[in-house]
């Protein structure tokens, strides 16, 4: 391995294990990238199950621009990520942003925060997996299949994929993802050319002004919740800057990959909720929205009507291979941080081992099997305790990564302009508005959103806000963010050699030097 593949800003001796190993360089572009991060993003599942909440609990007929909101804002964010991104590329994303940003005792407990928070999310999708395949299963067969049988398949499948070169697995989130994009596409170009529904197109239902609004005639609804729901829907989307060390030519790739997955998921987030609405009926949609009998009504009624029954079959089965696809994609980010910690060797042993790569894949493959024990055990915990696939499992664990993630977001924002404009790097990219202003209204936006759902979490958690495991969540996030933030400052003080490799692997062409 040449020195230019060594640790990037503090050498090969900072920890005293020797060479780091890659992952396989080039192995993706820019289309890869985006596939694998709109992929954790899962529009089909985002559509269907966050549309109808947001329409009957939260703004109701405004949805749409609830979206639109969620769409400028994170793009705000992003503007000062994909800044980032220019001068710093790590499979740590968020890891090595903090840790540049706000130093790294802040960036060590944001490590453990948001790694806890991937590992947790392909547990959570699992459940929506198997809850969705066994109910189609059932539909087409007439027979009822266990739905852990369906949870082992997704994580047995989640490892073989991952063991592989990456484009694997871009190749098939592709070809998952291009398919529900297709069937969202249709349903909703099929209402634009039908000129609406039965109040026609319902343009108010994108006026921003009105995402603030709460739904008319349903006691108890915030528009809170329906801004809390379109935010939940963009979990995952910052997974671009993670394969930057895959990608090729990453200083321009991961930017470009990170503004167009943002901006696209949110267009098509905004006009696909619109049209549904629209192809309902506003009032009619907000009815709807109140029954978890009818949600899904919201889109299957406007596709039956105007495409064909055929479509409504074919959109229960996406909804099955959109939810593993996620899992998929949220299973490749956890094994890149658990991977990305390793290699720092902060534990003696962990280089050798979580830390490896494939010699002839270029995969964080140890990380990986290791991803898919610690997803495995929290499956089969939650079937040792009889537990709902859809509404402990998903719900849950969907709950707890989404605010570790949202505060880790929130985090990252801050620091792009510390970075910037505190610790005064890189003059040239530095901007009063890309890297200032735009990133602190993002990442003000980011706390508002952890706020919605501190408020909201009893009614996001459902009839799984008795269990113990949703009463102990935010001691749980901090408990880990403590945690980390307690292992920087123990290695600050007793091994400083530890310490300066805290979020420091990068690669050595676009390396930073303290």
């Amino acid at each position: 391995m040449s020195t230019n593949e060594m640790i990037g800003s503090v050498g090969t001796g900072a920890s005293g294990a020797g060479e780091v190993q890659r992952l396989k360089k080039n192995a993706v572009g820019i289309i890869g990238v985006i596939f694998m991060a709109v992929a954790t993003a899962a529009p089909i599942t985002a559509m269907v199950g966050n549309v109808p909440i947001a329409v009957g609990f939260g703004n109701g007929s405004y949805a749409p621009a609830g979206y639109l909101v969620a769409t400028i804002v994170l793009s705000l964010f992003a503007l000062g990520y994909s800044a980032m991104a220019k001068h710093i590329t790590a499979t740590g994303a968020f890891y090595g942003y903090i840790s540049h940003g706000l130093g790294r005792v802040v960036g060590m407990g944001a490590g453990a925060l948001i790694t806890m928070a991937y590992i947790v999310f392909e547990a959570s999708l699992v459940g929506i997996f198997s809850f969705f395949a066994q109910s189609t299963v059932q539909r087409y067969t007439d027979t009822k299949v266990p739905w852990i049988v369906f949870a082992l398949v997704m994580l047995a499948l989640n490892a073989v994929l991952a063991y592989y070169d990456i484009n694997l697995t871009a190749k098939v989130l592709g070809f998952f993802l291009l398919t529900e994009i297709l069937m969202l596409a249709l349903m909703a170009l099929a209402v634009l050319f039908h000129g609406g529904g039965p109040e026609g197109l319902a343009v108010e239902s994108i006026n921003p002004l009105n995402a603030f609004k709460s739904a008319t005639g349903v006691a108890g609804a915030t528009a809170g919740i329906g801004l809390f729901f379109a935010f939940w829907s963009w979990v995952g989307f910052e997974s671009t800057a993670m394969y930057g060390e895959e990608s090729r030519d990453p200083k321009r790739v991961i930017p470009r990959a990170t503004m167009l997955s943002v901006v696209g998921i949110g267009l098509f987030y905004v006009f696909v909720s619109w049209m549904a609405i629209a192809g309902t009926g506003p009032a009619n949609a907000i009815k709807l929205g109140q029954d978890t009998a009818t949600a899904g009504d919201i889109f299957f009624g406007p596709t039956k009507e105007l495409v064909g029954s055929w479509a409504v079959d074919l959109f229960s089965v996406l909804l099955m291979t959109g939810s593993f696809a996620c899992g998929m994609a949220f299973h490749n980010c956890a094994a890149r941080y658990i991977y990305a910690l390793g290699r720092e060797d902060l534990l003696p042993g962990f280089r050798r081992t979580i830390g490896r790569t494939h010699g002839k894949h270029g995969s964080p493959h140890v990380a990986s099997f290791v991803q898919t024990g610690l997803a495995t055990v929290l499956v089969l915990g939650f079937l040792a305790f009889n537990k709902d696939p859809y509404g402990d499992l998903y719900a849950l664990l969907a709950i707890l990564g989404t605010m570790a993630i949202l505060i880790v977001q929130a985090l990252c924002a801050f620091g792009v302009i510390g970075y910037f404009h505190v610790g005064k790097n890189h003059p040239e990219t530095a901007n009063w508005f890309r890297t200032l202003v735009a990133p602190l209204i993002g990442g003000l936006g980011m706390l508002y959103v952890v706020y919605l759902l501190w408020v909201n979490k009893d009614f996001a958690a459902g009839a799984a806000a008795k269990t113990l495991l949703f009463k102990l969540t935010p001691y749980l996030v901090v408990a880990v963010f403590a945690a980390g933030i307690a292992l920087a400052l123990y290695f600050r003080a007793r091994n400083p050699r530890r310490y300066e490799t805290i979020g420091r692997i990068v690669l050595e062409d676009t390396h930073e030097r303290d």
